[in-house]
């Protein structure tokens, strides 16, 4: 083969793999693209899903952009609030304990009067049988907390019964509910100490 052909050849082949690579590149692009929508709207209906079972009944404004980022003992917390008539009246944010396995992650509703109206663990590594009793669909211990506030009860009686509280704990497992009444707790404390940003209610001029 003559050095002519060879040098025609080679460049051919390069030209057919960049021009491969373009296509593949392109390609992906373009599905990454056309599903990105899709993914987003998936974990907008998803995190929609997690904050109404924390957050019941009907609010005029979408919960999604409306919101307010305010600091916390471990760090920022990102608040979910709910409005009718233009009027806050319920937030919703996480907070975390710890259990027996590592971090408790829950979301928490509270109403404007400072009153939780929902709690549900949404990440946890407690052991099955025994910690993760704090789910719902293993018992109706979660909703224990439901209608409560700061007040009720009083602030040294929130804890196990253990520990001279309430709450209950579990045969087995007292680090695991700790764990969540600590959370919950701590969640109520960060409503009362930020409840006028919370409710959009700054001192007027």
């Amino acid at each position: 083969m003559k050095l002519e052909e060879l040098r025609g050849k080679l460049i051919y082949q390069a030209l057919l793999v960049g021009a491969a690579a373009l296509l593949t590149s392109a390609l992906l692009s373009f599905f990454s693209q056309a599903t990105e929508a899709d993914i987003k709207a998936a974990e907008e209906a998803d995190l929609k899903a997690s904050l109404a079972q924390v957050l019941p009944g009907a609010y005029e404004n979408d919960l999604l952009k409306d919101t307010v980022t305010l600091p916390g003992k471990e760090g920022e917390v990102l608040v979910y609030r709910g409005r009718r008539k233009g009027k806050v009246e319920a937030v919703v944010y996480q907070v975390s304990g710890n259990g027996y396995a590592g971090s408790i992650v829950c979301v928490m509703g509270v109403s404007r009067e400072g009153k939780i109206l929902g709690v549900r663990v949404i990440k946890h590594k407690e052991t099955p049988g025994l910690g993760d009793k704090i789910e719902p669909a293993k018992g109706d211990w979660i909703h224990s907390f439901e209608g409560r506030w700061l007040g009720d009860p009083v602030t040294e009686k929130w804890a196990v019964k253990k520990d001279g509280g309430v709450f209950d704990q579990f045969a087995g497992a007292t680090i695991t509910p700790r764990g969540v009444v600590n959370a919950v707790k701590g969640g109520l404390a960060f409503f009362e100490g930020n409840k006028a940003q919370l409710l959009d209610e700054g001192v007027q001029p």
